[in-house]
């Protein structure tokens, strides 16, 4: 009989390619998606931020960067770009120091840990419109709780002879002095919960064999937080950085619901770049001028989000 011949290995990809088609496959997803839902969107405004805007395309006229030369220009825009910032400033760091502090209290709870993370996390998932509007009776000079309770302070201090070291009653959301820092108390206390969600798994995902083994060496309380919460929490101090300066930089809702009588007042201290452009938009019907405001918002958030990144991301060696 003749024998066939050995049938030759059919020429494929091998298991690693294979995967390495499906993951590119699986990444083109939310690739497009960003590409249509975000980055098509910026493209527009740029293209609107060159035309005078019309609702026929054909009566649009082309002015180039007559709109920027104007932004540069605008002393409202600069305020509203140095409250932006502030808010930054302000609302980051600080909701990142308080939700540190509590993940670190709770991460030593032993009973009630999942109680008191839902408490945290409950005024976070809140509209963030209700939390103004709580926020906004509180702040009320006539009947606010707040200065209800400065009143009452005062009167107990006043039994003493102590009047001195009490806070008058305060115009928090009119006072230009306190406006800014009032619209920030809000934020920071609505995004804790946030914060503290997040440290928390951090910390429970670092193995207790670290600490472990660094109290045998004689590390003290300082040292375990320094050499090893810190550097293993890298990923996710890096991830709420990004997301809570973003937050902070697109800032609207608090601002435009805790004062509906003077949004973004007093003195346009409270207004942000994304109530600016709202303002432009439809109120003003400038749609040219607040899409040159949007694009130049999306340049400084990308841009300060990659400066984050640069600084703060570092490999964390075990």
């Amino acid at each position: 009989m003749i024998s066939s011949p050995p049938r030759r290995p059919r020429r494929g990809l091998s298991l690693s390619q294979r995967e390495a088609v499906w993951a590119y496959v699986f990444l083109a997803i939310p690739i497009a998606f960003f590409a249509l839902i975000r980055f098509w969107p910026a493209l527009q405004s740029f293209y609107l931020s060159l035309y005078t805007w019309h609702v026929d395309p054909a009566r649009r006229r082309f002015i180039g960067l007559q709109y920027y030369r104007e932004l540069l220009e605008n002393p409202v825009f600069h305020q509203a770009l140095k409250n932006t910032l502030m808010y930054a400033a302000i609302t980051v760091p600080v909701s990142m120091l308080l939700g540190l502090t509590i993940a670190l209290m709770l991460q030593s709870v032993a009973t009630g840990r999942g109680a008191f993370r839902a408490i945290y996390f409950a005024p976070y998932i809140t509209p963030a419109v209700a939390v103004s509007w709580v926020w906004g009776w509180m702040y009320n000079y006539n009947f606010g709780i707040i200065n209800t309770l400065l009143i009452e302070w005062y009167v107990f201090l006043e039994n003493f002879g102590l009047e001195r070291l009490a806070i008058a009653p305060q115009r928090f959301l009119t006072n230009p002095e306190l406006a800014l820092v009032s619209v920030s108390v809000v934020v920071i206390w609505q995004q804790l919960g946030f914060q503290v969600v997040i440290f928390l798994a951090g910390l429970q995902g670092i193995p207790r064999m670290y600490y472990e083994a660094a109290r045998i060496d004689g590390a003290t309380p300082w040292d375990l937080f320094r050499h090893i919460t810190l550097p293993l929490l890298n990923p996710v101090i890096v991830f709420s950085v990004v997301i809570t300066t973003i937050n902070a930089l697109q800032l609207f809702d608090q601002i435009v619901n805790i004062n509906f009588t003077n949004q973004g007042g007093p003195l346009n201290r409270t207004l942000s770049i994304a109530l600016y452009m709202y303002q432009e938009a439809f109120l003003r019907a400038r749609l040219g001028y607040a899409a040159a405001v949007t694009v130049v918002l999306f340049l400084i958030i990308l841009t300060i989000t990659l400066i984050q990144l640069r600084i703060t991301q570092r490999r964390v060696e075990y």
